[in-house]
């Protein structure tokens, strides 16, 4: 086997950095810092970086297939006009007060998956929801009761969608339509150990196995959903570690984001690297190229 390498590639730090995703395209990672508002592109040729601020704070963001971004943020979708640096409102959500989209991904027919999240991060407040935009803008909302909804993703064969609600410290898996987006059959996949810290965002490789980062446990874990064992575990030099996607040529390396909200100076000044961008080379496996949005 390869030895695994760690690299910081991105050394802007975002407060929280998060929804890394990979545009083979111009060889570029995408990208949001959600309580610094922007959404940003690192050219991984030019390691130059573009950024764009939003009007809220922003979960996550996506391609569009007819060009530019859809982000979640606030409590609704909107399109991002790269070029023309717009948003277009698309959606409202009908949410409780003091809370906002986190995580999303788009699922493999093209609906744009996001949940949202209690401003409290309390165990005992479940105000939180998932839902999806639908190609012709409409929003399905899937369930509530969640406490802070983050990584997601599907099974290659996309009769699975895996999904974290953080604060249960558990990957859960649910049966999948791909043909409705409905979701049935609610199950645990993986139980977070105590030092593993708190389950965040979530990607998948080539050989179905899942990639979840680890918030407060500075490492990411490859969990087989099928077994529900930890096969491996790759240690970051920062503890806040956020998400994960594959890219790179071939979809070789993954990409790791991380966070720096809510440290003190002491703490910032033992991981100077927090709230920077991670590449990992070495690992043995590949991912897949992410989904547009096709509305």
């Amino acid at each position: 086997m390869s030895s695994i390498k760690v690299e910081c590639v991105i050394k802007e730090k975002n407060e929280v950095g998060e929804s890394p995703v990979w545009e083979e395209k111009d060889s570029s990672l995408l990208y949001v810092d959600i309580t610094g508002q922007k959404v940003s592109r690192w050219s991984s040729l030019t390691k130059q970086i573009e950024s764009m601020n939003t009007e809220k704070l922003v979960g996550c963001v996506v391609p569009r297939q007819a060009g530019g971004y859809v982000i979640a943020e606030g409590t609704r979708f909107a399109f991002v006009d790269w070029v023309k640096r717009s948003i277009t409102a698309v959606a409202e959500v009908n949410e409780k007060p003091n809370t906002r989209f986190n995580d999303g991904k788009v699922d493999p027919a093209g609906r744009f998956f996001a949940g949202t999240m209690s401003m409290d991060m309390k165990p005992d407040v479940v105000d939180a929801a998932l839902y999806n935009l639908q190609p012709d803008h409409s929003v399905v909302r899937h369930f509530d009761q969640v406490h802070l909804s983050n990584g997601l993703d599907w099974s290659l064969d996309h009769r699975v969608f895996y999904y974290i609600d953080s604060l249960v410290f558990m990957v859960e898996a649910f049966d999948y339509d791909i043909q409705t987006g409905g979701l049935s059959n609610r199950r645990t996949v993986y139980k977070m150990e105590k030092d593993e810290g708190i389950p965040d965002g979530m990607c998948i490789d080539t050989e179905g196995k899942l990639w979840v980062a680890c918030f407060n446990g500075g490492r990411v874990l490859r969990i087989d959903p099928q077994t529900g064992k930890r096969l491996q575990t790759v240690k970051l030099p920062a503890e806040r570690i956020t998400s994960c996607c594959f890219g790179g040529k071939d979809y070789s390396d993954l990409y790791i984001t991380s966070a720096y909200i809510g440290m003190d100076a002491e703490a910032l000044a033992k991981q100077p690297e927090a709230g920077c961008t991670f590449k990992v080379t070495g690992l043995g496996v590949k991912g897949i190229p992410p989904y547009s949005y096709t509305g």
